[in-house]
């Protein structure tokens, strides 16, 4: 890892807000592509996904989500269940960072993609009794969305048309249907 992405992942704890802030971005748009230091900070962001501070539960799981494509060894495979767990974090907001940035875990590969989605899938069936559990399908119709732009798996799609047409609820059945307008 050069300098540079040393600093980003330094500065994420800055008192600097807008230096954490720009780090995190940076890191992000980092890891929209593959990178070689994948497993430089893998351990230490798996970490995270148990920290008691929200910000760094909620950073580790999208870093780690768009650190899949690179992930050669596959370790995402083990450690998703640790992943997945932030989907369901006691601050709203954290969970619901971590739930839209799964979809790119199946960028991965054919088992990460196959993983992702029987999870959505699943926490759409079991997810109504959650807190905000609207807020949940939503994001999971947009991951669903995004996966099926990025892949072109027309089964993603069908799979996404199922779960639309087991909401009884009108108005959110057509929220969901607008994702995919």
């Amino acid at each position: 890892m050069d300098n540079k992405v040393q600093s980003y992942f330094e500065n994420l704890g800055a008192k600097d807000k807008k230096l954490q802030y720009e780090a995190y971005t940076n890191i992000l748009a980092l890891t929209n592509e593959e990178v070689g230091w994948v497993y430089e900070v893998w351990d230490e962001l798996k970490e995270w996904l148990t920290d008691s501070d929200p910000h760094k539960r909620s950073r580790a799981a999208q870093f780690l989500a768009n650190l899949a494509i690179s992930d050669e060894e596959k370790r995402i495979l083990k450690d998703f269940p640790a992943l997945w767990k932030v989907t369901r974090d006691e601050k709203f907001v954290t969970a619901r960072h971590a739930l839209q940035a799964i979809w790119r875990l199946g960028l991965a590969g054919f088992e990460q993609n196959k993983m992702v989605l029987t999870h959505f899938i699943d926490r759409f069936h079991t997810c109504e009794n959650e807190k905000n559990y609207t807020l949940i399908r939503f994001d999971i119709m947009q991951g669903l969305k995004n996966l099926y732009e990025e892949v072109e798996d027309e089964e993603i799609k069908k799979e996404a048309m199922k779960l639309i047409e087991r909401e009884e609820d009108d108005k959110y059945k057509k929220k969901y249907m607008n994702v995919w307008k």
